[in-house]
């Protein structure tokens, strides 16, 4: 029922899926982005070995604007790395073709040399209640060229983050505003204006997972804590015993969006979307009741999952209780109708309690699962139905929120999670027949 294979991808010169290593997904994406997939910019990655290694690696270092400095940063064929001291002091750092990795860039830019372009993620965009994605106008805090992953083309094809990318001129500058500093083996280091965090889950992406702590990767990949704000001049301090090497379940926040890396092994034990279809339609089969219009209800199918139908699952944040839509204003509209009433909060006519009256939607991104669990818990403002043990562990789990702040959120909105917990059990009533 699982596949190690969520996403095939075929090179023209041959029918052999290539070796993958692993896959990105952005957090606050139900599946796809609000207007579809298209090219580099989507919901999801794939990085698989490449044809020929795209890898780089240091080299020699140049002190100062000597002529081979200034060679350097206008050889396109060159990848290098500027570090600007002051006006009269520019540390340079060659790079050279490593054909043992392959490199993959990501970051806001359109320009070629970004594998996956990924843009600021806008928390319950997809959520529009009638299909259509809400966008939204903001300026971007996410760096044009963020980061960068190099990836090992042999066993066990480990995957190392990069704070920086190469721009088209294969270049990398750190300005003299930039946060920089000389090593103690006189190699340079620095941090980009707004950071690259990265926060690995203790005994990995498993049922028995728990939340690690946010450190943030450099442009040469040591580890630090995180500094007192995004973009401060001051870096953490340097935290020699961890690493920047990526595992499965490890989360990367670029300042504007979260991305989840998943490896292609850990990717074989997650449920497919067909299993999710399949627990969808076993949940739909055993035919759950409004308990007080006796009507039947069932979750539309995956393909339709952000419009409203009128068997459409409704549930009591604060209890649980699920039912169907009912207007107590004995209005008759139709779902659709009644945008303005979603989260508003109301009396459960089973016990009572008061609590915000929302919508179930099914959470359709497997690689966000921690199990194949039947869908029982809701997220708690938005709604999104999962698992027990994937609702529990994303509770507890701090996104960073602006340049300072953390909070819980549902993986499929980025919705900032309420309530004692953030999610909870949903009491279905079965037919009465």
């Amino acid at each position: 029922m699982f596949s190690p294979d969520q996403e095939n991808i075929t090179t023209p010169a041959s029918t052999k899926v290539p070796v993958k290593y692993g896959e990105l997904i952005v957090l606050g994406y139900n599946c796809s982005l609000p207007n579809g997939d298209r090219g580099r910019r989507k919901s999801r990655f794939a990085l698989c070995r490449r044809p020929k290694a795209s890898g780089v690696k240091p080299s020699t270092v140049h002190v100062a604007c000597t002529p081979q400095a200034a060679k350097a940063i206008s050889n396109k064929d060159q990848h290098s790395i500027s570090y600007t001291l002051s006006r009269a002091q520019t540390v340079v750092v060659e790079y050279t073709h490593d054909s043992n990795t392959d490199m993959f860039q990501i970051g806001r830019s359109t320009e070629s040399p970004i594998d996956f372009v990924v843009t600021d993620t806008v928390p319950g965009s997809q959520q529009s209640h009638g299909g259509e994605g809400q966008t939204q106008s903001i300026q971007s805090t996410i760096s044009r060229f963020a980061c960068r992953i190099i990836c090992q083309r042999s066993p066990p094809y480990t995957a190392r983050i990069y704070a920086a990318g190469f721009d088209s001129s294969k270049n990398i500058f750190l300005g003299e505003k930039a946060a920089k500093w000389r090593t103690q083996d006189g190699q340079m280091d620095g941090l980009t204006t707004n950071g690259v965090l990265v926060m690995h889950p203790r005994h990995g992406f498993t049922q028995d997972s728990k939340p690690g702590v946010w450190r943030e990767i450099s442009v040469c990949g040591k580890v630090f804590t995180l500094r007192e704000t995004r973009s401060a001049q001051q870096r953490g301090k340097m935290v020699e015993s961890e690493s920047q090497e990526l595992v499965d379940g490890s989360l990367i926040d670029l300042c504007g969006a979260t991305l989840l890396w998943r490896t292609a092994e850990g990717l074989s034990r997650t449920p497919t979307v067909k299993h999710l279809e399949a627990l969808r339609q076993e949940l739909n089969a055993g035919r759950p009741q409004c308990p007080v219009g006796f009507n039947t209800l069932a979750f539309p199918s995956l393909r339709r999952k952000e419009i409203l139908d009128e068997k459409q699952p409704w549930a009591y944040l604060r209890c649980g209780h699920v039912h169907g839509y009912h207007g107590w204003g004995g209005q008759g509209r139709e779902p659709e109708d009644e945008v303005v009433e979603v989260g508003r909060e109301r009396e459960c006519p089973m016990c009572r309690t008061r609590g915000p009256y929302v919508p179930l939607w099914l959470g359709c991104e497997a690689g966000f699962y921690l199990d194949a669990a039947p869908p029982t818990h809701a997220f708690s403002p938005c709604g999104h139905v999962c698992s027990e043990k994937t609702a529990a562990f994303w509770s507890q789990i701090p996104l960073p929120h602006g340049t300072h702040t953390f909070h819980a959120a549902c993986p499929f909105c980025v919705q900032q999670l309420a309530g004692e917990s953030g999610y909870l059990r949903l009491i279905f009533q079965g037919p009465l027949d």
